[in-house]
């Protein structure tokens, strides 16, 4: 029997629905075979209508290899698609000189393509290459040693079937929210009344002016009144040197000396020891 009484004629309208309904497991081999016959003896429209025969026949396949990795926190129609892209890319890619058995060199794209989506398209913080490749070993076993074990295994359990450490174990569980992490406006489990957003710290100004008061009152108590009205002009007031020194009756250079010998006395007060002058650039008059 000839190639072309087992393949449709090419002449024929071609029909998906139609052709993945014949495309029963044990004849979808023979059929993939010849349709690639065909194509390679053909060009233009006439192979690519030929192709797209394929493809369809083959779409099955692509869907089971897909179905592999549900339940990972990826959409299932996605991962088709995936698995689907990548079994065309195989189809146009194959090469019949290295045998008559598409799915031969098909299923290892599509499952590369799978991982591949996982590894660098899933992940909103992307953990380390080892521990994504470590959790699905880790489902595996975990589901064995439940059924062996009645009970849900320990970490180390999990390490000594998998062959890992237990911290291995433990960072690859941690991961699994990284490619759908928690929104912040979710609550805590068994603590509805506050979200995660109402815990994250924030920065209080008060706290530094606090600290200020705290470190920098004590050494300004033990100033001279001068000194401490100069201090008060400069950075409280933000008098200029000049301002300040019209209101002394001094020149701005000897107001400038001042501020230089009043901020070293600031910090040997503060330090305990001598020093350059700190770099203050308000201080409250509370102090």
């Amino acid at each position: 029997m000839s190639s072309s009484a087992i393949a449709e004629p090419v002449h024929q309208p071609f029909d998906p629905l139609r052709s993945r309904a014949e495309a029963e497991p044990d004849d979808r081999k023979q059929r993939t075979a010849a349709l690639i016959s065909q194509a390679a003896a053909s060009e233009g429209e006439e192979r690519r209508l030929l192709l797209d025969q394929v493809i369809v026949l083959n779409i099955p396949v692509a869907k089971a290899l897909a179905s592999r990795y549900r339940n990972r926190g990826q959409p299932l129609e996605e991962l088709e698609q995936v698995a689907c892209l990548a079994l065309t890319k195989a189809v146009h890619g194959y090469d019949p000189a290295r045998g008559d058995d598409l799915l031969v060199f098909a299923v290892p794209s599509i499952l590369g393509e799978l991982k591949r989506y996982f590894r660098d398209a899933t992940w909103t913080v992307r953990p380390p290459r080892r521990i994504q490749e470590l959790r699905p070993r880790l489902t595996a076993a975990e589901e064995e040693l439940t059924q062996q074990l009645g009970r849900p295994p320990r970490p180390s359990e999990i390490a000594k079937a998998v062959g890992c450490t237990t911290d291995d174990v433990l960072e690859a569980h941690e991961s699994g929210t990284c490619a759908s992490p928690d929104s912040l406006n979710d609550s805590p489990p068994g603590d509805a009344a506050f979200s995660w957003i109402d815990r994250l710290p924030s920065e209080e100004l008060g706290f530094k002016r606090a600290e200020a008061v705290a470190v920098l009152g004590p050494a300004c108590r033990g100033l001279k009144h001068r000194d401490r009205r100069i201090l008060e002009m400069r950075f409280y007031e933000q008098k200029t040197q000049q301002q300040i020194a019209d209101e002394l009756g001094v020149t701005q250079v000897q107001v400038s000396r001042l501020l230089q010998r009043i901020l070293t006395d600031l910090r040997r007060s503060i330090t305990g020891r001598r020093g350059t002058a700190p770099k203050v650039t308000k201080v409250t008059k509370a102090a």
